[in-house]
């Protein structure tokens, strides 16, 4: 399993830790200031005062709680930001699955498109995360296009269709979860080539994982987006998905996604020796993403085998933790597949 840290000693001690692991045990964090009844009430128009960031850091912990945890290792100058982009993100994504048709997705979309137009306007709309968006824009100088790259992507995948081909899907996550994490980047305040090649490669690794992870939870809605090329080559049908099969041939198609993920983070890896220290922070995904593809070879790429939709626990906090004290750097290691 990859390891994840950061230079030596420079997440420690960190009021924040106490907070990760509290998380862990507990399965749940009140983030400090954030009653659950105001936060669970707060309007898009009128969030309490002063409110912003503890509704952006409670709809990611409720929404991405792997990425949750890893903003609470980034350094505190950046944490209410990288809560303000997850936020964004988690607004956009679930647009998909709250809609019955196509048309109220557009305008919602449009919504954000606009929003992101009016930030860089420095007139924000008055809704929580857009709010707190507007700051971390001007905390940090973040790039607009890497915004709208978002939304465009996740515009165009608002139909329910299978990707065609693995580039397809490697081409919609390189538009949002790399745009994530190149942002990500900024707000650490890196601006570095080879941190941004690495970014590129384990935002791929990251969109592929996430595919292969709500396969099941698809199934049961009688929907499969997983690579139609891969599946072809494999005489592998929607329907066998559908269904639950587990043949082998079922398993082959996975085995063939998940060693593209892996590909990825190899090569993410590459940069390790040219990736500044300060960069590791945005990195911290990658535990999850190793984890994930380690657990998969461990039930020989079985992707409905119960161990593999297990929520995040103690386990993933403990990793991210214990990989921090070691102070050995986020691409220093990886796994393998076969």
């Amino acid at each position: 399993m990859a390891a994840a840290a950061m230079a030596r000693g420079e997440l420690r001690h960190r009021p924040c830790h106490r907070m990760l692991r509290a998380a862990g045990s507990r399965g749940r964090l009140l983030w400090p200031g954030l009653s659950g009844g105001r936060a669970a009430a707060a309007g898009w128009s009128r969030p309490a005062p002063g409110g912003e960031v503890q509704y952006c850091a409670e709809l990611v912990r409720k929404r991405d709680y792997e990425g949750f945890l890893c903003s609470l290792l980034l350094p505190a100058e950046s944490r209410t930001s990288a809560f303000a982009l997850r936020a964004f993100n988690v607004e956009l994504a679930q647009i998909k699955d709250s809609i019955t048709q196509k048309t109220t997705g557009l305008m919602r979309m449009q919504f954000w498109r606009e929003a992101v137009e009016d930030i860089y306007c420095d007139n924000p709309p008055h809704q929580p995360v857009a709010t707190e968006l507007w700051r971390a824009v001007k905390r940090h100088n973040l790039t607009k296009m890497w915004f709208m790259k978002i939304i465009d992507e996740r515009e165009k995948n608002l139909d329910d269709r299978a990707y065609r081909n693995i580039q397809e899907l490697e081409m919609y996550a390189e538009n949002t979860q790399s745009a994530l994490l190149y942002l990500t980047l900024e707000m650490l305040g890196v601006r570095d080539i080879h941190a941004d090649h690495a970014a590129s490669h384990i935002g791929k690794a990251q969109g592929i994982v996430t595919c292969l992870r709500a396969t099941p939870y698809h199934s049961t809605r009688q929907k499969v987006f997983l690579p139609m090329d891969i599946c072809m080559l494999h005489g592998v049908s929607q329907e066998d998905f559908i269904r639950g099969k587990q043949e082998k041939n079922v398993r082959d198609v996975i085995y063939d996604i998940a060693s593209q993920a892996h590909i990825h983070l190899e090569h993410a890896r590459s940069f390790s020796k040219k990736v500044p220290v300060k960069a590791y922070p945005a990195f911290f995904c990658t535990v999850a993403l190793d984890d994930y593809l380690c657990n998969m070879r461990k039930v020989d790429f079985n992707i409905f085998h119960p161990s593999l939709q297990k929520k995040i626990g103690p386990r993933f906090v403990s990793s991210l933790l214990s990989q921090d004290n070691r102070g050995s750097p986020v691409l220093s290691k990886g796994i393998a597949l076969v």
